[in-house]
């Protein structure tokens, strides 16, 4: 599992504190995730375990001298990273991209993990005239700061939906009409190859590993870049760029 460096946290804005957390998921503050002292107990502490889970925001526990570093003050073992964005769920997202245009266009990041690629493909979506962008809630870049900075305001303007279960949120894409096409080198099949002119969310992998298998194969097409020179990949942000332009190209011809 990828998770977000200690420089990525320190950019995010924060709460901290049993009480104040506590009070505030109860008010729907959204939060990127929420780190936990190992061992903590009590009538608060299960109520608030209680309270993530049904909001399904992501937590994690830690040892109490990494909340030690990253706060100054009585912080009583909770520590919450505030969204920079306001997110959407899947059902909001389809409904939404759908409401707008009868083709629209999404895209899926599988294990991307650095934020500037992140804010670089949002920006790119909006662009190209998409209607959203679908992250897992773990093991993906955080949506900071600088995310929304290399996005151009993009993340701001967009939907975004976070899932919990990426398999999950491409299930119902499908089911709600979507094509999923897997950006990868694993087929013979070229991006002008592959029709992109329907409802379509395109499917990014990390540039270490690639799409996870998993993923591969509940994708309905496989498209591949065509790459003639001695490096052998683009990276993340312009490869989902050229994909994004491929689909809007295929639109324009028809």
């Amino acid at each position: 599992m990828n998770h977000w460096s200690n420089m990525e946290e320190k950019k995010m804005q924060y709460l901290f504190g049993m009480h104040p957390v506590l009070e505030a998921v109860k008010a729907g503050k959204k939060f990127d995730k929420v780190l936990l002292k190992q061992g903590l107990e009590g009538v608060q502490f299960r109520e608030l375990m209680d309270l993530l889970k049904e909001n399904e925001i992501p937590f994690q526990f830690v040892p109490g001298e990494r909340l030690n570093r990253a706060v100054r003050g009585s912080h009583q073992g909770v520590l919450a990273y505030i969204s920079q964005i306001d997110y959407v769920d899947i059902e909001q997202l389809v409904n939404n991209a759908l409401g707008r245009t009868e083709n629209p266009l999404l895209v899926i990041l599988d294990g991307v993990s650095d934020v500037r690629n992140l804010g670089a493909i949002a920006r790119s979506l909006e662009c190209a005239g998409g209607q959203g962008i679908i992250v897992p809630a773990k093991g993906g870049a955080a949506i900071n700061a600088d995310a929304v900075k290399a996005s151009a305001g993009a993340l701001m303007r967009m939907d975004t939906c976070k899932v919990p279960n990426l398999r999950v949120a491409a299930y119902y894409l499908k089911q709600s009409g979507f094509r999923l096409v897997a950006a990868t080198e694993k087929t013979d099949r070229l991006i002008y190859d592959v029709d992109m002119t329907g409802p379509v969310a395109i499917i990014m992998g990390s540039e270490g590993k690639g799409i996870s298998q998993s993923m591969l194969d509940l994708a309905d097409d496989k498209a591949a870049i065509p790459m003639a020179g001695e490096i052998t990949s683009l990276n993340v942000s312009v490869a989902s760029a050229v994909l994004m332009y491929e689909a809007v190209r295929q639109r324009l011809a028809k």
